[in-house]
């Protein structure tokens, strides 16, 4: 019987079913979240059924085992690691305030300066000094005052009180009376860099501070120029004795900030304006600083009381200054907070 040939249309191919390749998907481009130092970039299978052979499906974007996880917007996250979401955030948290002493408040206070440094007095820096030991012991802090010391010293005290035990205290407080420039502080003899006073107090080199609020406080020149008054305002004679209350300048710049938490740097003028002191009554952030501490340190949370320090200061101006062209002018002081809580200094 004869072979009979039959020919196979395309219709009953695809009738049949046969081994086919796979069907390659359409391509489209989605946004990636970049985690780490890695980046997930390029083109993505656009089918909704797809699913990656490393990710698996999961309830919005998270970050599983270092994997590739999509999320219900199609986007993708990539991570380096186990990353678990921090749970909810209490905006009322507040640093723990019960522990059995307030803590140590250090004052280093410096008027005059080595002749090399070519640095001008601190007159009226001695009431700043007073003000800040009645107002701090107010709030029960332990005060400890050093006066023209020279750097070897500033940081022997420092070291000192970094390697104290902090355990049963709440906080820990500094204040830097002086001139400063260029992220330093101004010893009796030399400069010091703001970050070496600084750290020393960060939690893995002071585990008992670890946590706990750590207060800085400059008063000290941050620029070459006076802040402009909005308003027209009197100015007096300068005219008189050496005991009459002159308006000074603290000479120089000071730029720091620390990279660290539970930190907060307290400074008397925002940067590049003169910071203003008093020969007799002293300057006037630690002025204001110390009303405001009297009248509500122990009821305004820290970060409000010197929000309301820098309002006081700022509705005063210059008079009885003997610098051509200062009279007038006026200051803001300022502060760059690193505090991850509410922190209040209710009386114990």
């Amino acid at each position: 019987m004869a072979s009979q040939s039959t020919e196979v249309t395309k219709t009953d191919v695809d009738k049949q079913t046969v081994p086919r390749s796979p069907r390659k998907r359409p391509l489209t481009m989605v946004n990636v979240t970049e985690v780490g130092h890695h980046k997930m970039s390029g083109a993505v299978p656009a089918d909704e059924d797809y699913k990656s052979s490393s990710s698996k499906e999961v309830p919005d974007q998270q970050e599983i085992d270092g994997r590739i996880v999509e999320n219900k917007d199609g986007n993708f996250t990539e991570t380096d690691a186990c990353v678990s979401r921090s749970p909810a955030l209490d905006p009322a948290a507040e640093y723990k305030m019960k522990y059995g002493r307030r803590g140590l408040a250090l004052i280093f206070n410096h008027e005059w300066f080595n002749y090399r440094l070519r640095m001008p007095e601190r007159r009226g820096t001695t009431a700043d000094r007073f003000n800040l030991e009645r107002s701090l012991t107010q709030l029960g802090f332990e005060v400890k005052h050093y006066f023209n010391c020279p750097a070897a010293e500033v940081h022997q005290h420092i070291q000192d009180a970094a390697t104290s035990d902090h355990s049963d205290a709440d906080c820990f407080l500094c204040v830097f009376l002086s001139h400063g420039e260029n992220g330093q502080i101004y010893a009796h003899d030399c400069a010091i860099e703001v970050k070496d006073l600084t750290s020393p107090f960060k939690g893995d080199k002071c585990p008992s501070l670890a946590g706990k609020p750590k207060i800085f406080i400059f008063q000290a020149c941050r620029g070459d120029q006076h802040d402009e008054p909005v308003l027209v305002t009197d100015a007096t004679d300068s005219a008189g004795e050496p005991e009459v209350n002159r308006v000074e300048v603290d000479a120089a710049a000071l730029y720091t900030l620390p990279a660290a938490a539970d930190f907060i740097m307290c400074y008397s003028v925002a940067e590049g304006y003169y910071s203003h002191r008093e020969t007799v009554n002293g300057s006037w952030y630690i002025q204001d600083l110390c009303e405001a501490i009297r009248m509500h340190g122990k009821e305004l949370e820290f970060t409000e009381l010197l929000t309301l320090v820098n309002r006081m200061v700022s509705l005063r101006s210059v008079e009885g200054c003997l610098i051509v062209g200062a009279n007038g002018k006026k200051q803001v002081p300022c502060f760059a907070s690193m505090l991850t809580k509410k922190l209040y200094l209710r009386p114990k």
